[in-house]
């Protein structure tokens, strides 16, 4: 192997995303949604640390290497480390390398813990994991379910009762203009956030970077599901975005209810409703992440139809 290791540019974001695809190292990766992630990295409030390299071998991209400050569970002493090395690649130590300059990178870095992860069928990544000293505190399902084979008269959308309204991000855009709308929609979905089940707590969710999901590729108000009181509080939220890769695939986001409106079915009418418009929409799946940890709502998805397709391990590792 005539390796080469050397700084990402955006130039790569094609040729990474190809890499990581095949690595599976992360979902749905594409260029354009790679060089958002990372302009995202690089601009956001917190200024948080970023550092990526790229390992090539005669002009061939095979190796990559991402330490970085999660921004949605920012602490000033916790850096991930994420690194993916193409199949054709592994078993020649080419992980162990990538691992030697994450460790140099970070001796400068004195990081208090470092988190990372891999999927659960990846036998090579969790034992490279274990041997780099992680140990496994965390596990997500990704659940699937095919529209195609749904049967949506079985799950009618039930009324929201007490006076709210099951409206659209579009919809209340409409009705009050859309700075108006999007600091509502903000409000809910910061509050439902900070409950949902993770291996580290949650930062607080910035207005200013929140805003910015408007641009993200496939998402787009009218796939926003919104329970809405009539003096325009938004106390419960459903997304659904596109998949950038495929567009009969959509994924939901975050599924929440403020905590003074739980326990009255508004997440579940909300996902309810976002089902029966991406069937419409003619979507032919939708996948959404759950923490093995959450019975409640893993009960619910299972009722609904969805089904585990594969489980994300977290791992950590304390210094």
């Amino acid at each position: 192997m005539s390796l080469q290791i050397r700084p990402s540019t955006f130039a790569d974001s094609p040729a990474l995303a190809e890499l990581l695809r095949a690595a599976q190292a992360r979902r749905a990766a594409s260029a354009p949604e790679l060089k958002r992630l990372v302009g995202q990295l690089r601009e956001h409030p917190v200024r948080p640390h970023f550092h990526e390299l790229l390992a090539e071998d005669r002009g061939r991209l095979v190796g990559h290497l991402m330490v970085y400050q999660n921004v949605g569970r920012f602490h000033p002493g916790h850096y991930d480390v994420e690194i993916a090395v193409h199949p054709d690649a592994q078993g020649r130590g080419l992980g162990r390398r990538l691992a030697q300059e994450a460790q140099a990178h970070l001796s400068a870095l004195n990081p208090e813990k470092l988190l990372s992860g891999t999927y659960e069928h990846h036998e090579r990544g969790l034992a490279f994991l274990a041997q780099q000293g992680f140990t496994e505190r965390f596990r997500y399902f990704d659940n699937v379910l095919d529209l195609r084979t749904w049967e949506a008269e079985r799950w009618p959308v039930p009324a929201l009762g007490g006076g709210l309204r099951l409206l659209t991000l579009a919809d209340l855009i409409a009705g009050q203009g859309e700075e108006a709308a999007w600091r509502a929609f903000h409000a809910a979905f910061a509050e439902a956030r900070q409950d949902a089940p993770s291996e580290e707590p949650p930062a607080p969710t910035l207005y200013e970077v929140f805003r910015q999901r408007a641009q993200a590729p496939g998402y787009s108000p009218q796939s926003v599901f919104l329970a809405v009181t009539g003096g325009g509080e938004v106390v419960a939220v459903t997304e659904l975005k596109t998949d950038p890769q495929d567009a009969a695939l959509m994924h939901i986001g975050l599924t929440g209810t403020r905590r003074a409106w739980r326990r009255r079915g508004l997440a579940l009418a909300l996902k309810l409703a976002g089902m029966h418009w991406a069937q419409a929409s003619g979507a032919r799946h939708i996948k959404t992440g759950n923490a093995t940890s959450n019975a409640a709502i893993l009960a619910i998805n299972g009722r609904l139809g969805f089904r585990p397709e594969r489980v994300r391990v977290e791992f950590a590792r304390t210094l």
